[in-house]
Order: structure tokens, then C-alpha cells, then sequence
């Protein structure tokens, strides 16, 4: 427990120093006057067709989120869209990613899905993501200009694959078995049912891992994240319209992948400047002027942050729990 205490604030810390960075590469050489004009000049009636495409790649990750469990323990989609949905809620409001924590716990309390499989699909899902991404970035890479990172993405992108595939090894060739005999010196310990149930728990994990040892359902769950990743792609390539930008669709792919390949840093609530930075070099590829880039930045930003703020208000709001009850 202490040392769980004290790394906190090392993260608090690391997350500070990480958004002030970001800030600082965001507004850099930027004029104030010169982007509140852009935002003047922006015609923001774009994002009526932006918000139902945006909103498809959402829905798009509940179905992906739902079709990584087992067919036997698959909770109710309407349930795992609520955690989902919760999980963004606390996401933006709270620091170090506290929001993946809150929907493994609103599943389990809507669903009684145990804990321990939940994180082994959450982490299932991050996997899914980055490879995914990677994917995108790659088919995209025709289309785009010169990119001074793509090796260093290259290079991450042969890491993650490599620990995924040494994960699938070990889960397809040793499952739970490796599980009892890992947790087996647990059952020298005296307290009545603790070992018991941390070794349940690591089982409950295991089987969250079922798209791993299924490559059907590893298919289906990759496909999915490739369709979000990209409807997502195309909905943020639709509201640089809004600015005037006149960008290929590519340039849409190429800013989610640099948003969400730079969330893996610690960083404030809602990745607050974070999301404005990696914006911000996106567009430089496809030089676009840094003041029209950073009120782009700043309008997608509220995009991902706004509907998931009321969204959440409403299923912690007082009727809602009152519904509960």
C-alpha cells in the first residue's frame, strides 16, 4: 500500500510536467488574436455532420468492447455501453486514466461481470488499439507527406506486436494452468479464502483474454477496431472543413492516430494539451498555419469532451440513481 502511495504522486507529477510540455509545443509562436480569429471565421455548422459519424465511431467500440468476451460470460450491450460510456466520463474529469478503472467496476455492478475478466478485455482493447492504429498509419502512409516520427512509430508499432504475440503464445499454450501453478505457493497462506480468491480472480483474467486463444473472435475484435479508428478518422477529417483547411481524408487518419498514440503519456484530466499537441503536429505535416491548426485542435477537442461530460451528468444524475433504486 505505501508503495502504491507513493507512486501516485510521482504519476500526478509526470502528468503535470507532461501537459505543460504539450501546452507549450500547442501555443508556441502562435498568436492569441490570430487564433481566436480562425475560431471567428470557422463555420462550426460542419459539425452537423460531423457529430453522427463521430458518434458511430463510439458505438462502433461498444459492439468491439462486447465481442472480446467469451459467448458464454457476454455481458448485455446495453450494459457494456453504459460502463463504456461512464468509462469517457471519468476519463476527462479525472487524472491517469481513472476512467478505464470505472467502467470495469459499472459493468460489474450492472451486469455482475467479474472484475478481473473485464480488465483482461480492457487490456485485450489497448492492445487491439495500438495495433490497429498502426494499421491505419501504414495504408494511410502512400497518401501522406513526408512524416520525420513513422520510423519511431515503426519501431513501437514492432514492440507492442512482438509482446502481443508472446502473450498469445502464452495464453494458447498454457492457459489456466499456468495460472494454478504461478498462484499454487498462495495456498500456503493461512487467512481462510484469500488465496482462493486471488486465484479466481487470475482465472476471471484469463478468460477476459479469450479473443487471444479465439481467432475468430480476435478477427471480429480486430476488424471492429480498425472501423472505429477510421469512422473516427473520417469524422475529424469532416470538420476541418469547418476552417477552411482543404484536407484529403488521410489527414483526418493521421490526427487520430497522433491523438491517440500520444494518450499512452500521463497527463492531466481529458488529456488537456496532450490532444491540442499532437493536433497541432498532425496539421504541420500537411502545413497547415499553427493558428487555424491549434482552434481546429481546440474544437475537436470539446468534440470528444462535451457529449461524454453530459452524457455522464445524465446516467449519475439524481434520476437516474432514483431509477436504480
Amino acid at each position: 500500500m505505501t508503495e502504491r502511495r507513493g507512486l501516485r504522486p510521482l504519476l500526478a507529477v509526470a502528468g503535470l510536467v507532461v501537459t505543460v510540455v504539450c501546452m507549450y509545443v500547442a501555443v508556441r509562436g502562435v498568436a492569441l488574436d490570430d487564433a481566436l480569429d480562425a475560431l471567428a471565421d470557422s463555420d462550426l455548422l460542419w459539425l452537423v455532420p460531423t457529430v453522427p459519424v463521430f458518434a458511430l465511431a463510439i458505438a462502433l467500440r461498444a459492439v468491439r468492447w462486447w465481442s472480446l468476451f467469451a459467448a458464454a460470460q457476454r455481458p448485455p450491450l446495453r450494459a457494456i455501453t453504459y460502463a463504456l460510456m461512464l468509462g469517457y466520463f471519468f476519463n476527462n474529469i479525472l487524472p491517469a486514466r481513472a476512467g478505464e478503472a470505472a467502467r470495469v467496476i459499472a459493468l460489474h455492478k450492472r451486469a455482475s461481470t467479474p472484475k478481473a475478466e473485464t480488465v483482461g478485455t480492457v487490456v485485450v482493447e489497448r492492445l487491439f488499439d495500438v495495433l490497429a492504429l498502426l494499421i491505419v498509419l501504414f495504408v494511410s502512409y502512400p497518401w501522406l507527406p513526408e512524416i520525420s516520427w513513422l520510423r519511431a512509430a515503426a519501431i513501437f508499432g514492432a514492440v507492442v506486436v512482438t509482446v502481443l504475440l508472446t502473450l498469445v503464445f502464452v495464453v494458447v499454450r498454457y492457459d489456466e494452468r499456468a495460472v494454478h501453478w504461478l498462484l499454487s505457493p498462495l495456498r500456503r497462506i493461512r487467512r481462510e479464502g484469500v488465496a482462493e480468491r486471488l486465484e479466481a480472480a487470475a482465472v476471471n483474467a484469463t478468460r477476459g483474454l479469450v479473443a487471444l486463444r479465439s481467432p475468430r473472435i480476435a478477427l471480429r475484435g480486430m476488424l471492429l477496431t480498425i472501423a472505429s479508428w477510421t469512422t473516427l478518422g473520417v469524422s475529424y477529417a469532416i470538420l476541418a472543413n469547418a476552417f477552411a483547411l482543404d484536407l484529403p481524408l488521410v489527414a483526418g487518419m493521421l490526427v487520430t492516430v497522433a491523438i491517440n498514440l500520444s494518450l499512452v503519456l500521463p497527463s492531466s484530466p481529458a488529456a488537456l494539451g496532450v490532444f491540442e499537441a499532437a493536433t497541432v503536429i498532425a496539421l504541420r505535416a500537411f502545413d497547415v498555419p499553427h493558428a487555424e491548426a491549434l482552434s481546429y485542435a481546440l474544437v475537436l477537442h470539446l468534440l470528444n469532451l462535451v457529449p461524454f461530460l453530459a452524457i455522464g451528468a445524465v446516467l449519475l444524475g439524481p434520476g437516474a440513481l432514483r431509477g436504480r433504486r
